[in-house]
């Protein structure tokens, strides 16, 4: 019978990854007390570091999907103004 994999909240990541970075303990001793493999917190503390940036950009990028659906929405547009106006369509 396999065991599934633990999965860990985001909020969960980021504490472990601030006490990493902030608290004057090593990451064997951060690992042993949030009862985590020691990796986990070495690659979240590695995450947060990299992705910090983020936190202070501007601009926020828009998904694919919600630029397709952008796409499609603007092609429906053209097409009922082509037909001559606004009808109302039930879906």
């Amino acid at each position: 019978m396999s065991k599934r994999r633990k999965q860990y909240s985001a909020d969960f990541k980021a504490k472990v990854a601030v006490t990493a970075l902030g608290n004057g303990q090593t990451t064997s001793e951060i690992a042993a007390r949030y009862e985590i493999h020691l990796t986990m917190v070495t690659s979240w503390k590695r995450e947060l570091t990299d992705r910090a940036s983020m936190v202070f950009e501007k601009t926020v990028k828009p998904h694919k999907e919600s630029q397709a659906t952008e796409e499609e929405l603007y092609r429906q547009i053209g097409m009922l103004k082509m037909l001559g106006g606004w009808r109302f369509r039930p879906s």
